[in-house]
């Protein structure tokens, strides 16, 4: 019945199953009195799914079911009911795999909450809460998590305070990180779009974030805050406002910190609001509770001003990471993907940080781009790393936690000693690469990779002997971990014992030879797991046996044979059994001995992790770098506040160019201070512009992430304080937020963020409403930034008339997606009908007239569609061609011309009163020629006349 359950009950429900009941194995009355029991349990928020354990497979019901089915199986067929007639419950079942992989989806992916409910009986439901995990959260379900596989990044949960402090809004944040065992606080400044909050949330890949449920601030900030949350991607989690008072704080995070920080002053305790959020913290992951966390844990000070500052518009225009909810992506898809080579899975957790933490400190910045420069020049030494080294590191960061929880094994220490074994290895590699004239690159190696890999060498040292003197390592080809026999008199005399048995077996295996007269190929010695040692052979040759069974005896038959045994050899095997029984029963208490004195060498482990991670994470950057279409270059820094230029030769996006059956343009982008620092970019729908402006913001962030960026040699690209982006804004009806109003925010947002040292990104502002009102906010929107702001600044639109903003202001330059046009001569076509080709090249000029209708051709609408629409598209240019034309003329000319009209017209009007006498046509004649040099040098004149 078990075994059944286990496999999800996934023949049942669909049209080919035997029943739609689910069988617990218990009467009905058990069943009907759990339903009665479930149906009055207290009710759960809608992100929380209740698991229920039932030893070999857990169980869902309700609407519960409902959610893992489409999780788990991706299909409502594997639904049962359990319970008989009327009382009914839906329900699913889940192995030990699935419930696994369901929960991995469920708390990363679905960015659910789980509870695990056991102690459940068939005739009592005392179901309690054994585990509760969520996003951030997931330290009672690390077992199932990470037996099979890493989670890509570590699971982050931050807590936050807002109080007023001398007039000024401040939040207090406090973070943890429980898999690397880190504290995080930060306390600052807040306006009330909460933007540093959101750059906090991305910088520290927060997953969960806890508020207090009824936190004294206004309605508008704390729909503000959760806003902000959300669009960061956390689960939002309210806790009691009792839970950020810091009662013993101080006691309690020094308890957690490891004992060379309890000896000294920890600053971040005087952070008072921060340390609110902490006390909360330590309750929301019962930090406290388990001893095995007390002097494990590092606190450390976040300041936002040594990152990049990305908000989430950004992230999510630029591609960075895949959307949590995506799936069957390419790996190329984010720029995440395209960079991960990396070999460990704490290289790949520390490349997601560097990328959510660009640097913005030059001295730092191109000391990265120096070692990935140095491992592009000596790809023999890289690939030497990647295939001969990193692919060989275990996670020794999430070994070093179960070594200190007391969960660890002989085999964890086994790939703790491996993994040092490897160091002399990698240090005589790493100073044999060559940087082929980049110097200063192999000081840097030496500085940043050899001293501290020599340093752990010398401290894990004592480690390699112990695990050579305690662990008998020539099992380990047979994958069992054991100690030597050696390391202790009694366990050697078990030994000798068990190899005794053994030798014994082989000469009864030769008298069983000999007296059925086969050889080795015949008849087999083996150790079966069900019957102990035993013989075998095959079952045509069994009939040997029938002849002389007074001699041997019979245990079964499969379809590799029949097995047998004798009755020395059946002795032999019940000693040999109870003597390894004794081995490990003697061995367990040496096992963990071993394992305690590995656990002593963790905090030297770890230093070897971090620097594995940095490695891996810098040759990952080298390899893509070398290995791309067209290989990256190495960019020329310039220090922020400079205002400096952002000069890129053919700029590629490095996620497109790698697609299969797609020749990538290039394009050249410069944006120079008092020329051209704000760039308007026009052109047809699909013409390029919006990859062209996400190029652009992909490669200052690389840049500044430390690699290499996809564009000619000679990059110039200076260090940006943040990276803000208005790009295709989606609406929230569940929130009551419409595209244009989501719009809107995200624009309000740059507004009031953005420096002369920002990068903006922004595309078809202005879409949301109509055509005048878009214009209007485009124009008023752009003019701010370019005049009063002065950020650099990329501006995809639709609407043609913006060009007229470089009339205006100097350091404004048009640009234009090119477009070859050529008329169409077959039968079919219509007059004034042509056929265009987009080039996907970016140059300088404008772009005069939209190319809608064509994209909607290409998008295979019904011909009559199309002629519908060209022909509505040219009666609405004749009633818009009086008005849009003017809106290209400077305001200067426009002032001038609007005078020149006016007097034109109060001299008709007054000529018109004088005359009575049928002369009008005349006097209106000779008006016309006196002002016809002025009208004629009037631009703003001209386009009235033309309209006219």
């Amino acid at each position: 019945m078990a075994s059944d359950l286990m496999y999800g009950g996934g023949n049942g429900g669909g049209s080919g199953s035997t029943s739609d009941k689910l069988d617990l194995g218990v009467d009905s009355q058990d069943e009907t009195r759990f339903i009665t029991w479930f149906r009055k349990m207290e009710p759960k928020s809608d992100d929380t799914v209740r698991l229920f354990d039932r030893g070999e497979f857990y169980t869902a019901h309700g609407d519960d079911a409902t959610k893992v089915a489409k999780i788990a199986y991706k299909t409502l067929s594997v639904l049962k009911q359990l319970g008989r007639g009327k009382e009914t419950l839906p329900s699913v079942t889940l192995n030990i795999s699935m419930a696994r992989a369901f929960l991995r989806e469920a708390l990363t992916a679905k960015q659910l909450k789980v509870e695990i409910w056991s102690g459940g009986t068939s005739k009592k439901h005392s179901w309690q809460i054994e585990k509760f995990a969520s996003p951030g959260n997931l330290q009672q379900l690390e077992d199932l998590l990470f037996a099979d596989a890493d989670l890509d990044t570590s699971p982050i949960v931050v807590a936050l305070r807002t109080r007023v402090q001398d007039g000024v809004k401040t939040v207090g944040a406090a973070f943890a990180d429980a898999s690397n065992r880190q504290l995080g606080v930060a306390e600052y400044a807040e306006n009330d779009l909460f933007a540093n909050t959101e750059s906090l949330l991305i910088q520290i890949g927060a997953k969960e974030c806890l508020i207090p449920a009824d936190e004294s601030c206004t309605d508008f900030d704390i729909n503000k805050l959760k806003t902000v949350i959300n669009r960061a991607g956390c689960v939002l989690t309210q806790c009691k406002r009792s839970d950020f008072q810091p009662k013993a704080i101080e006691q309690d995070v020094t308890r957690l910190l490891k004992e060379d920080l309890q000896s000294e002053q920890i600053p971040e305790l005087n952070l008072k609001i921060a340390m609110g959020s902490m006390q909360a913290l330590l309750s929301f992951l019962s930090l406290l509770n388990d001893d095995t966390n007390f002097g494990q844990y590092n606190i450390y000070t976040h300041d936002l001003a040594q990152f990049l500052r990305v908000d989430h518009p950004a992230l999510r225009a630029m591609g960075v990471f895949n959307d949590p909810g995506q799936t069957g992506a390419s790996k190329n898809a984010s720029l995440y993907g395209l960079l991960n080579r990396c070999k460990t899975p704490q290289g790949q957790r520390l490349l997601a940080q560097w990328l959510k933490q660009p640097l913005v400190n030059v001295h730092e910045i191109q000391n990265r781009h120096t070692l990935v420069e140095t491992f592009v020049e000596d790809s023999a030494s890289r690939e030497n790393l990647q295939n001969d080294f990193l692919r060989f590191m275990p996670d020794l960061q999430r070994n070093s936690k179960r070594f200190q929880k007391g969960v660890a094994t002989l085999e964890d220490v086994v790939n703790a000693y491996q993994a040092v074994l490897r160091l002399d290895g990698l240090i005589d590699t790493l100073s044999q690469v060559q940087g082929f004239g980049v110097i200063e690159g192999e000081k840097l190696i030496q500085s940043t990779f050899i001293e501290p890999l020599q340093r752990s060498s010398k401290l894990l040292a004592k480690l390699v002997e112990m695990v050579e003197t305690t662990i008998d390592l020539a099992e380990l080809d047979r994958h069992r971990f054991v100690i030597k026999p050696d390391f202790d008199d009694r366990l050697r005399n078990i030994r000798d014992s068990i190899d005794q048995t053994i030798e014994n077996l082989h000469e009864e295996y030769n008298k069983v030879k000999r007296d059925l007269k086969m050889d080795e190929k015949k008849v087999k010695l083996e150790d079966s797991q069900q019957h102990g040692y035993c013989f075998r052979v095959t079952r045509n040759d069994s009939k040997a046996l029938k002849e002389k069974s007074s001699k041997y005896i019979e245990l079964g038959t499969t379809k590799a044979g029949v097995w047998f045994t004798t009755r020395q050899a059946k002795d032999l095997s019940v000693d040999h059994i109870d003597l390894q029984n004794k081995y490990s029963t003697h061995q367990s208490g040496l096992v963990k001995q071993v394992i305690k004195i590995a656990a002593g060498y963790c905090p030297p482990l770890e230093q070897f992790n971090a620097i594995i991670a940095n490695l891996d994470v810098i040759v990952s950057f080298a390899f893509v770098s070398s290995h791309a279409p067209i290989p990256y270059v190495r960019p020329q820094i310039f220090e922020m506040g400079k205002n400096a230029p952002m000069i890129v030769k053919e700029a590629r996006h490095p996620c497109l160019e790698v697609q299969d059956d797609l020749n990538f343009i290039p394009n050249d982008a410069e944006m120079v201070p008092d020329e051209s620092e704000f760039l308007v970019i026009t052109g047809p729908n699909m013409g390029g512009k919006s990859t062209y402006i996400r190029s652009i913001g992909i490669i200052a962030l690389m840049s500044q992430a430390g690699c290499f960026v996809p564009c000619a040699p000679g990059a110039k690209v200076p260090v940006f304080d943040a990276i803000l982006a208005r790009v295709g804004a989606g609406d929230n009806q569940t929130k009551g937020v419409s595209t244009f109003m989501a719009e809107m925010l995200e624009t309000s947002t740059i507004l009031r963020l953005a420096t002369r040292d920002s990068l903006i990104i922004i595309d078809e502002l202005g879409r949301g409403t109509s055509t005048y009102d878009g214009f209007g906010l485009a124009w008023s929107i752009s003019e701010f930034i370019a005049s009063k702001i002065r950020s650099k600044c990329l501006f995809a639109s639709h609407f043609a008339e913006i060009v007229a903003l470089a009339d205006q202001i100097k350091h404004v330059q048009n640009l234009h997606c090119k477009v070859h046009v050529e008329p169409r001569h077959d039968s079919q076509a219509l007059e004034k009908e042509s056929e265009i080709t987009l080039l996907y090249k970016v140059e300088p000029g404008i772009c005069d007239r939209s190319y809608g209708i064509h994209v909607a051709e290409l998008a295979g609408f019904p011909p009559s569609v199309i002629k519908l629409a060209k022909r509505k598209a040219e009666e609405m240019e004749d009633v818009d061609g009086e008005i849009s034309p003017l809106l290209t003329v400077d305001a200067k000319t426009t002032e001038e011309g609007m005078k020149i009209i006016e007097e034109f017209m109060r001299a008709f009007a007054s000529n018109k009163r004088m005359r009575s006498d049928g002369t009008e046509a005349e006097s209106l004649s000779s008006l016309v020629a006196e002002y016809r040099e002025r009208c004629g040098e009037n631009a703003f004149v001209q386009k009235v006349l033309e309209s006219l």
